[in-house]
């Protein structure tokens, strides 16, 4: 069966032709974690494709998501790209130029916001009620998805997940995919709100979700349990054709290994085989139509 990890990272060394912006490293990191060190990981684990999701390290500029174009040309057949872009620039032709350059590679993806955080260069301070996805200058980029026939991939807390619905109804033309199940933490539990307002936001037939990031939120080891609640709540309300796997790694590194940032879904039992080939490569492939 065709295994697609839906969210990692990779990025370079600090050089002059390709510098870091800001050291926005994982937890106990301050080195490279390249394309190749990824490859590695995915022949090590079973893994036969990856989504590159650009690291905000290298800024919001022009030359933001170079790493992960030079990625995607060196794996082709490997790895696949989602880039950054400054939504926020005073020339909006600018803002569609800059998204027609990231996705007009043929295995860049498309777009990541960082909702649940402070709009930024350096994305990195939380704000879990933060609105700027709601802001009238997105228009632009709402409309130039749709063009392109991309996705935005939005990154938010759960208290966060109604601006989502109101995003995702207005716009039915733009695929929108929600990563990390928004996150859930100690504020949150799966059958009530804010959390719960997923199942609002499921009736938005554009939305799918990426159930990635797990050890990071979980309470206890692997197979991380407590938050199994979370996962089936999604398969009730989206289906499993909406959902997607994820490691979230290396990003993951302080809590698990990459081995255990996927195979916990060998343990949730509530997941039959076709729920499992739909996480695993199904919905990624019908998705973004590959």
């Amino acid at each position: 069966m065709r295994f697609i990890d839906t969210h990692t990272h990779a990025w370079g060394t600090d050089t002059e032709e390709l510098p870091w912006q800001a050291e926005v490293l994982p937890p106990g990191w301050d080195g490279p974690y390249t394309a190749r060190d990824l490859i590695t990981d995915m022949n090590s684990n079973g893994v036969d494709e990856s989504v590159v999701v650009t690291t905000p390290l290298y800024g919001r500029s022009i030359r933001a998501n170079e790493y992960t174009m030079r990625a995607i040309e060196t794996f082709p057949n490997r790895l696949w790209g989602v880039g950054l872009v400054d939504f926020f620039q005073n020339d909006p032709e600018q803002v569609r130029a800059d998204l027609r350059r990231v996705v007009g590679h043929h295995r860049m993806l498309g777009v990541r916001m960082h909702a649940c955080l402070e709009y930024a260069e350096y994305p990195t301070e939380l704000d879990r009620t933060a609105n700027w996805i709601l802001d009238d200058a997105l228009e632009t980029v709402w409309e130039e998805a749709m063009a392109l026939d991309t996705s935005v991939f939005i990154f938010p807390k759960a208290e966060q997940l109604p601006m989502i619905k109101e995003i995702a109804e207005e716009h039915p033309g733009v695929q929108f995919v929600i990563d990390h199940m928004a996150f859930p933490d100690e504020t949150t539990a799966p059958d009530t709100s804010p959390w719960a307002a997923f199942e609002s936001v499921a009736e938005c037939e554009n939305v799918a979700v990426k159930v990635s990031s797990l050890p990071r939120s979980a309470k206890y080891e692997w197979p991380y349990k407590d938050l199994h609640g979370y996962v089936y709540a999604l398969v009730e309300w989206f289906g499993s054709e909406r959902l997607m796997l994820g490691s979230d790694y290396p990003w993951m590194d302080d809590w698990a290994s990459y081995e255990d940032c996927l195979s916990w879904i060998e343990e949730a039992s509530f997941l039959s085989a076709r729920d499992i080939s739909y996480l695993s490569h199904r919905t990624f492939e019908r998705v973004h139509e590959v």
